[in-house]
């Protein structure tokens, strides 16, 4: 009868306690970069929690073989090495027993590279996990983040990518979606919306970080939006709002999601404040979060009288006014004021701006017939303009000299908008992925903020304005061309159709409103006392005055249903003239231009700002990708993009032709010094320097 083999059987090496006194660390161990927790704070774990892995140790023997009793450790260095520095610290005896596997045979070497090798590292799911459970079994993330040697934002940030859909942590698991994708869905904390937007993301080209982002986000308000500012943040929590927060990217506060409860505050909070203005005894107040650029065209503008303070009031400014002066003293010089210091600092400017801002008073008789625009500001204060006539409020004689109507600063219709005939928007065009002309809607909405830009200037500038004055008066008397000009001079300011993005709380809108202003309170309030005041003023005044008035006329928007190709050309010598920077007055962003123009373009602008190499690096990213890391690429550059440009002026230099012309000059410079043994010659020099003052 044949006998059945024995299977081969496995002998473990044994294990036992060694004091940690016959240790000695092993010049066979393989690890010999620091990687991973610190020896400090893994010695803090071991006296918090003891050892977890015992060492691998191997007998030592003399020259002749024989067992020295003491044993070097190939295997687990790191933790020798923080138990060396516990009894060091005296926080651990050197007799005391560690748990060690002793090994006799085989290669020392091949023992450390095989622990460390062999090794499976924790997927970053189980980490998340295993935080959350730690939380939910009473840890706090002060603690965890404690125990672990990591910043409370870190748990805080596994604590949340722990919260998402256990869908999507499970497709995150079988590696069906990336950290940063995983990353992006933390935005929202609604499993189903996660899970719907995922569904998008599977059949959409774009499945970045961002486009997750975006599409979590779609429809919520920001919480730097000027309606946010005005109701408050914590006001909307406590209403029972909800904020979507990011807590791996930057998210400038993050996103208010609750739309109407939103509206609601603002319509209840707005509401609140023109009853007040009401009770001032206006006919009627008009509210509404923002009016359209232009809104108060047509409307007569009362003048008010300045409001003198009280004796009591005066003190309470001066003394304000004082400790501004000494806390700002004190503080000269500094890098970066204290935090008590600059949060003193803005209470000083809010109380003395309150003293500077005052409405004005008005006539009874006056106020009986007018009106005020109730709205928020772009920085979220309260905007209130008081004073407003409407043609059919005015007294039905008029004296002769009386006009039809004062000029506003505004300068549009408020029936005018960015919407089509029937009242649709106008859709963006589809997306082009070659360097194609300029979309009809963005060139109308870019040359509406250079038209902005140009009435600032212009009437900064009353030499150009009276030459732009003349030159429109006599094309229409002497020439047949009329419309050569971008001036639209009809006694009266003209509107332009376009309400871009931001118009309304735009540099140039602001700089313009306080210029009128200004102009209103020094003008007579009785129109009949317009000519004697007029002749009473200098030359400089009345010129000024003109400026502004004429400024007030320009029209250089690009529209697609309204051709005027030479007045647009006039409005590039005016901004010629007037040396206009709309650097200064517009900034190139996600919204206003870089996320609704093609890739090409997007790359062409970084190319031309920041050089060729730029564009390169940003040119594998998806689109909404490219355009967040161009804005920041662009950010102080000065970099515009054509139709915002001046001719004949230089905004920002074209570093692509920078960069190639630094390679001819150094092509040439090579070759130079292959025929000339002095090395570069003098004309080289100078182009060198011009190359580098360019850069």
């Amino acid at each position: 009868m044949a006998t059945a083999k024995k299977k081969p059987t496995i002998t473990l090496s044994p294990s036992r306690d060694v004091p940690f006194n016959q240790l000695v660390l092993s010049q066979s161990n393989v690890r010999r970069i620091k990687a991973g927790v610190s020896v400090e704070e893994l010695a803090e774990d071991i006296a918090r929690r003891g050892i977890l892995q015992g060492l691998t140790v191997r007998p030592v023997v003399d020259e002749n073989g024989t067992k020295t009793g003491m044993f070097e450790v190939p295997a687990g260095g790191r933790r020798f090495r923080a138990l060396e520095l516990l009894v060091k610290q005296k926080r651990l005896a050197k007799t005391a027993p560690v748990p060690c596997v002793v090994r006799e045979g085989g290669i020392a070497e091949e023992d450390s590279l095989a622990e460390n090798v062999q090794r499976a590292p924790l997927h970053p799911l189980d980490q998340f996990r295993a935080f959350l459970t730690l939380r939910e079994k009473g840890q706090v993330e002060e603690e965890i983040a404690a125990t672990f040697f990591v910043s409370v934002n870190v748990v805080k940030q596994r604590l949340k990518l722990a919260s998402v859909s256990p869908v999507l942590l499970d497709v995150y698991a079988e590696d069906g979606m990336t950290l940063a994708q995983l990353e992006a869905f933390t935005v929202s904390g609604d499993h189903a919306r996660q899970e719907q937007v995922f569904e998008r993301v599977k059949t959409s080209y774009d499945k970045s970080a961002y486009a997750i982002r975006r599409m979590l986000t779609e429809g919520a308000v920001r919480a730097t939006d000027k309606r946010a500012l005005f109701i408050g943040i914590e006001a909307y929590v406590e209403a029972g709002g909800s904020v979507l927060r990011d807590l791996f990217e930057g998210d400038d506060g993050g996103w208010l999601q609750d739309v109407a409860l939103i509206d609601k505050m603002v319509n209840d909070k707005l509401s609140g404040e023109s009853e007040a203005v009401a009770a001032e005894g206006w006919k009627w107040t008009e509210v509404a979060p923002d009016f359209a650029y232009g809104h108060t065209y047509g409307l007569r503008r009362l003048h008010g009288e300045p409001v003198p303070l009280t004796a009591e009031e005066e003190a309470t400014r001066d003394a304000l006014k004082a400790e501004f002066d000494r806390v700002v003293a004190e503080h000269e010089g500094a890098d970066e004021l204290p935090d008590e210091v600059d949060e003193r600092l803005g209470e000083l400017e809010t109380a003395l701006e309150a003293f500077d801002e005052r409405p004005p008073s008005f006539d009874p008789e006056e106020i009986a017939r007018a009106g005020a625009f109730i709205s928020i500001a772009g920085d979220g204060r309260l905007r209130v303009d008081r004073g407003y006539v409407r043609p059919e409020d005015e007294t039905s004689v008029k004296p002769e000299n009386a006009s039809d109507g004062e000029a506003t600063d505004e300068g549009t219709s408020a029936g005018d908008n960015a919407e089509g005939a029937d009242g649709d928007p106008v859709p963006e065009p589809e997306e082009d992925e070659s360097l194609s002309p300029i979309s009809d809607r963005m060139m109308t909405e870019l040359t509406a903020h250079r038209t902005l830009g140009l009435r600032h200037a212009l009437g900064e500038d009353p030499d150009v304005a009276f030459r732009a004055a003349l030159h429109a008066l006599t094309l229409k008397v002497f020439y047949q061309y009329g419309s050569d000009s971008c001036l639209e001079l009809d006694l009266k300011t003209v509107s332009f159709g376009a309400q871009a993005l931001g118009l309304n709380d735009s540099v140039s809108a602001e700089a313009i409103h306080a210029r009128h202003e200004g102009w209103t309170k020094a003008l007579p309030k009785d129109s009949a006392e317009l000519w004697d005041a007029l002749g009473d003023w200098d030359s400089d005044s009345r010129a000024a005055l003109f400026a502004h008035i004429v400024s007030l006329s320009v029209n250089g928007v690009s529209e697609a249903w309204n051709r005027r190709p030479r007045a647009l050309v006039h409005a590039d010598q005016l901004a010629h003239a007037v040396d206009l920077d709309m650097s200064a007055r517009w900034k190139p962003t996600v919204d206003t231009f870089l996320g609704r123009v093609t890739k090409a373009r997007i790359l062409q602008a970084v190319a031309e700002a920041k050089g060729q190499r730029a564009a390169d690096r940003i040119a594998h990213l998806k689109k909404g990708d490219m355009a967040t890391e161009a804005t920041t690429l662009l950010n102080g550059t000065g970099w515009l993009p054509e139709p915002l440009r001046t001719p004949g002026r230089e905004t920002v230099t074209d570093m692509s032709v920078v960069e190639l012309a630094v390679v001819e000059t150094a092509e040439v410079a090579d070759e130079t010094a292959m025929a000339d043994d002095d090395g570069i010659t003098d004309d080289d020099e100078v182009g060198v320097e011009a190359i580098m003052a360019a850069e």
